[in-house]
């Protein structure tokens, strides 16, 4: 993969900082709910978890700037590079995890998913439609494994596997067909098996907690349908304060970038929709997030975070994420 050099490197640069300390009887001795695989667990300890998260999609770009689906398509008199764009799209995912201390310094996680999308589209003749898909997306098994710990600092890697549970077989209808295959990012799942891999450093004083992470997604093999989702790299950093034992509040900036798909199904014409282009596909972003952490006297915790870009760059047109919001609840025995 182009960037499994550059994944690495960046991961083993993170040993250069020192390492989080897993208190947790405060608001902040989590990190901020979009972080997954943040703290380790105590042998023979679990941890339940939902997450809900809801994502806006409105508009596209490309590069920097902002399109919209008419600029897209254009009109019958003078037709764009498209004979349909998608308007928005809505996403809205649910989150089941469980994490499990099979020692002290091993912690075991994983994770399963539902979710639907709708995606509304503009065609050059003014007319609007919408396609939905649905379903369980791909199942997350991760060991999360301790390498420093000097009690105000931690640092443990991740190592993990996406199980390809999740669809890439979703159609609907459309004006010009009936049970048409949908494009990339209305499928549910990936259809390969990918590789997980994450690197955590964490540290707290006794009101304020901070850490970072590198994680990314590096796909194996082809899928049925003759293509594979473009690799991923995430990098994020955070810092929380605690207002009081039970009140938390948080600031986060996030980075993802996505390499383009490899191959491409057949059963997509690439000429007709910006979506079912592979190479539209490829894109970076940067979002700064706010967050609320709430830890109960029976040690429930709710959590929210809400995040939103600062700064896109795609290869476009592609659509734009305008927001994201996070609700979850979670709990240790």
């Amino acid at each position: 993969m182009k960037r499994t050099l550059s994944i690495a490197a960046a991961m083993a640069a993170t040993f250069c900082a020192t390492a989080h300390a897993d208190d947790q009887t405060t608001a902040s001795a989590h990190a901020p709910l979009g972080v997954m695989g943040d703290h380790l667990h105590n042998r023979g300890e679990f941890m339940f978890s939902y997450r809900y998260m809801h994502m806006d999609m409105d508009g596209s770009r490309i590069g920097t700037r902002r399109v919209s689906a008419r600029d897209t398509v254009g009109t019958m008199n003078q037709p764009g590079q498209f004979l349909v764009a998608p308007i928005s799209m809505p996403m809205d995912m649910h989150m089941l995890g469980a994490m499990y201390g099979l020692s002290d310094n091993i912690t075991l996680m994983g994770m399963a998913s539902y979710a639907s999308n709708s995606m509304d589209h503009l065609i050059r003749n003014g007319r609007e439609f919408t396609t939905r898909s649905s379903g369980i997306g791909d199942t997350k098994l991760s060991a999360l494994v301790s390498l420093f710990d000097n009690g105000h600092h931690k640092v443990h890697w991740q190592l993990g596997v996406s199980l390809p549970t999740g669809s890439t077989t979703e159609v609907d209808d459309t004006p010009a067909m009936k049970d048409a295959f949908l494009p990339y990012m209305m499928q549910i799942g990936s259809g390969t098996y990918d590789l997980l891999p994450a690197v955590t450093y964490s540290g707290r004083n006794d009101t304020v907690s901070w850490g970072a992470q590198l994680n990314a997604v590096i796909r194996t093999g082809d899928n049925d349908q003759s293509y594979t989702l473009g690799d991923q790299l995430g990098a994020t950093s955070w810092i929380a304060k605690d207002l009081n034992d039970h009140l938390s509040l948080s600031l986060r900036v996030n980075y993802q970038d996505k390499d383009a798909i490899d191959g491409r199904n057949p059963a997509l014409n690439p000429s007709t929709i910006q979506t079912a282009v592979p190479a539209l596909q490829e894109g970076d972003r940067v979002d700064l997030s706010l967050g609320v952490n709430y830890l109960f006297a029976n040690g429930h915790r709710l959590a929210i975070e809400y995040a939103s870009p600062i700064r896109q760059d795609l290869v476009g047109p592609q659509l734009e994420i305008d927001s994201v919001l996070t609700l979850g609840w979670q709990k240790a025995f």
